[in-house]
Formats: structure tokens, C-alpha cells, sequence
């Protein structure tokens, strides 16, 4: 099994395209597994000459949980809008990057294209804050700045994110996370059918781990908001979000690209906060061309 010792413990990864091509590292986001990435995301980056690296991360799937009690879910519902303050998490978003420059340094690499979808996004974000010269580029892929004073979810769609079934039947673990998938992927595209969805009875059999769930929503509403920090970020940046997004507002994006220096925006439309299969083209020939134009400046 491809795990590796991080500073803080075992990390499960995943290689993909010939290793000696530049390197793009992909971070998923809360709760999910490298299973939970497209195949024909994967594939098409790998086919346009690089190689992907994926990574479950910390408290999710196969790399290393901890043995502590998260927050309350309800005190992290009340902390949904704040600046987080009131949030004590057991772990960062910050450590959570170091467990991807971890890696990079297992493999021998300087750096990568980092590419990070939703809290995925901010864990990119961050690298690229406090380890710029591991970040060559960044792709944040509807995920936000952690600004308070931006639009939030509807309620129904945070209490579908939170609400963990009571029960280990597998098959009701994985419907509820099946109609999870639908709200947050928004009207136009069925998520089970072609979108992230797909993955919900592979994950649930891998590793199902809802309490690593909860300490990563605490580390991500902890982390407050990094728009001061963005405004300092060297990498050639892209944002991408959809127009239909029920959990992460097309507003986020927006913020995104207006923190980071001469960041390229790509609003795409019908897309809600998932990456279905109709719109992968869109999303890999727009990734595959910003990271393209940087490895020409480098």
C-alpha cells in the first residue's frame, strides 16, 4: 500500500503518469478520498503530460485518524459565518498542507502544481501562503477565502453536509450520502448518475470515517479568513466555481480571485459543488493551459 510518514503520521497516496513529467499534486476536499476523484480527471491530466499525485487526506480514508473527541456539531453550526474564533480545532488547515509538502519531499520533489478542490481549495491556499516555493502554481476549484461576510449556504444544504446517518448499514450510509451529493451538486447535473456521487458506496466500503469529517470542518471554520494572506501569494493563480453552487456560493470564487494577485477566474456555468462529467473537459483544458503557460515562464 503507498502510504509514507508524514511529520505527523501515515499518508495514503496515489501516482498517476509517467513520473518523470512535471508534477500536479491533488487535494481533495472535506471528507473525501482519492477514490472520489474522477477517473477521466485524472487520466486527462496524466495524458496531457503530467504526473498526478493524490493523497487522502489526514482523518479520511486510508491515511492516519486520531484518537480525540471533535467539536460539537453544534457548536461548529454556530461557528458557520463567523471568523471562527470560537473554534479550539484539534488540527489546521496549515498542518494539512504540511502533510502535502510532506509528501513532496518523499517523492524527492521541489514542488508542484497544486490543484485543490472545495476545503481541498484552502489547504492549496495555504500552501501557497506558507510554502511558495513548493506551490509552481495554484488551482482553486470552488472552494472560498474563509470570508465571513460572504454569502452562505442555505440551511437545509449545511444540515445535509453535517448530518452523519446513525447507523454503520453501509447501504444507508450511502444513500444518505448519495442525496448529500445531489443537493450540494446543484439542478443540472445528477451527481450519482455524473458526478462525485458515482464514488459514494466505493468510499463508504473504503473507509467510512465521519468523526475525521467533523475535525476537518472544525479546522476549516477555525481557519478564519485568509484574504490578507492571498494578497500576498506569488503563484500563478486560477479559480474555478460554478454559477450553481448551493454549498460554496459563485461568490467565493469571485473573492478568491479578487485576493490573489493576477488570478484568472473561470466561472463556469451549471456547475454546482461538484465536478460532473459533462464539464471535466471544460475544467482539465483550463487547468492543462494555466499550468502549461507557467512551466514555459519557469
Amino acid at each position: 500500500m503507498p502510504t509514507f510518514r508524514a511529520e505527523a503520521g501515515n499518508i495514503y497516496f496515489e501516482q498517476s503518469g509517467a513520473r518523470a513529467n512535471p508534477r500536479v499534486l491533488l487535494i481533495h476536499g472535506i471528507g473525501c478520498q482519492i477514490v472520489q476523484w474522477p477517473e477521466s480527471m485524472i487520466k486527462g491530466l496524466a495524458d496531457a503530460g503530467f504526473c498526478v499525485i493524490a493523497l487522502d487526506n489526514r482523518d479520511v480514508g486510508l491515511s492516519f485518524e486520531f484518537d480525540a473527541p471533535p467539536p460539537s456539531i453544534e457548536k461548529l453550526a454556530q461557528a458557520i459565518g463567523t471568523d471562527g474564533s470560537s473554534i479550539d480545532p484539534l488540527y489546521s488547515l496549515g498542518d494539512m498542507a504540511g502533510d502535502a509538502v510532506d509528501l513532496l519531499d518523499h517523492l524527492g520533489q521541489a514542488g508542484a502544481h497544486v490543484v485543490g478542490v472545495s476545503m481541498g481549495g484552502m489547504i492549496a491556499q495555504r500552501m501557497a501562503i506558507h510554502h511558495p516555493e513548493r506551490a509552481y502554481s495554484l488551482t482553486s476549484i470552488m472552494s472560498s477565502t474563509g470570508n465571513p461576510d460572504l454569502p452562505q449556504p442555505a440551511p437545509e444544504v449545511i444540515g445535509a453536509l453535517i448530518s452523519a446517518p446513525e447507523t454503520d448499514e453501509i447501504d444507508a450510509i450511502v444513500a444518505a450520502n448519495e442525496a448529500t451529493a445531489r443537493l450540494i451538486g446543484g439542478p443540472h447535473f445528477d451527481s450519482v448518475e455524473v458526478g462525485m456521487g458515482r464514488a459514494a458506496r466505493t468510499a463508504a466500503e473504503r473507509a467510512y470515517r465521519p468523526i475525521g469529517f467533523v475535525r476537518q470542518l472544525a479546522a476549516i471554520l477555525a481557519d478564519g479568513s485568509r484574504v490578507e494572506e492571498l494578497g500576498h501569494v506569488s503563484a500563478p493563480s486560477l479559480v474555478i466555481h460554478g454559477d450553481a453552487d448551493p454549498l460554496v456560493p459563485v461568490e467565493a470564487g469571485r473573492d478568491t480571485a479578487a485576493s490573489i494577485p493576477g488570478a484568472t477566474l473561470l466561472e463556469i456555468e451549471k456547475m454546482g459543488h461538484d465536478l460532473p462529467e459533462p464539464l471535466i473537459p471544460e475544467i482539465i483544458d483550463s487547468i492543462v493551459a494555466h499550468i502549461s503557460a507557467v512551466t514555459v515562464e519557469r
